[in-house]
């Protein structure tokens, strides 16, 4: 039973891994002996991810705008120019909109469905021969999606589509772990409630607000983040497949 968080010695993708929960999981990997690619679309915050996390272990940097279909095949081509198999999939880069109902623009509903959704859906499919390459019957290859617990229970915000895109991720999830596993990839998500990130900065100035509403009185951190993305992509995890996890401190648990 010793060794069953290892992920030593694995290849790892993060999505949008250059800030926030991205960047918290590739660090994690990093520290604990993953080869990482990160990409994101804005190339000087990406570097100096890359020149941070390098000093920690393996990470590689690809530039890449994942909104587009052009982008998701060329960052896809990409990786497989530079691995022949990849262990793991963390589809984490997402965008998210606010407006009123009334005025809630259509390309602010296209753009947020695109990138959480549409993008997640085809970089999975077009680095799925790398997946099942790297996948095996004691510890499969793994893809982990980021939802949202806004995507559980009422957000009590203005972020019509990212509350759906969310939960059609959280139903990919389940669609997808059931579809991949006899063939040796796990899918599974995770559901983080509030984490320091650019999406929660306005929020973050009523920080001690927010804390105590949750259950753990905290907001998340960086090792929460990791350590629930190591269970997922180590051998303590090889029989859970199309589940998301949520990662909230409580609150969904005290949304009732």
């Amino acid at each position: 039973m010793k060794n069953l968080f290892n992920v030593e010695g694995k290849v790892a993708v993060v999505t949008g891994g250059s800030r926030g929960i991205g960047a918290m999981i590739a660090r994690g990997f990093v520290e604990n002996g993953v080869k990482t690619y990160i990409t994101a679309r804005r190339e000087e915050e990406l570097r100096a991810t890359e020149r941070e996390l390098s000093a920690r272990g393996q990470c590689i940097a690809i530039p890449a705008d994942l909104s587009t279909m052009a982008g998701v095949s060329e960052f896809a081509a990409a990786i497989r120019a530079a691995e022949a198999q990849l262990h793991i999939l963390v589809n984490n880069a997402g965008a998210t909109w606010g407006a009123e109902i009334d005025e809630f623009p259509e390309s602010g509903w296209d753009k947020t469905m695109d990138l959480n959704v549409k993008s997640l859906f085809f970089l999975t499919q077009q680095l799925l021969p790398e997946l099942r390459a790297a996948g095996t019957d004691e510890d499969p290859a793994r893809v982990i999606n980021i939802g949202s617990i806004n995507g559980i229970t009422h957000p009590h915000m203005k972020n019509y589509a990212y509350s759906a895109s969310k939960a059609a991720v959280h139903q990919l999830t389940r669609h997808l772990g059931a579809d991949l596993a006899p063939e040796g990839v796990n899918v599974n998500g995770i559901a983080p409630g509030f984490f320091p990130s650019k999406m929660t900065a306005h929020m973050l100035p009523h920080e001690a607000e927010m804390s105590a509403g949750i259950p753990r009185r905290r907001l998340g951190n960086a090792e929460d983040a990791a350590g629930t993305a190591i269970y997922l992509c180590s051998r303590a995890s090889a029989w859970v497949t199309g589940q998301t996890i949520v990662l909230d401190g409580g609150m969904v648990a005290n949304a009732g």
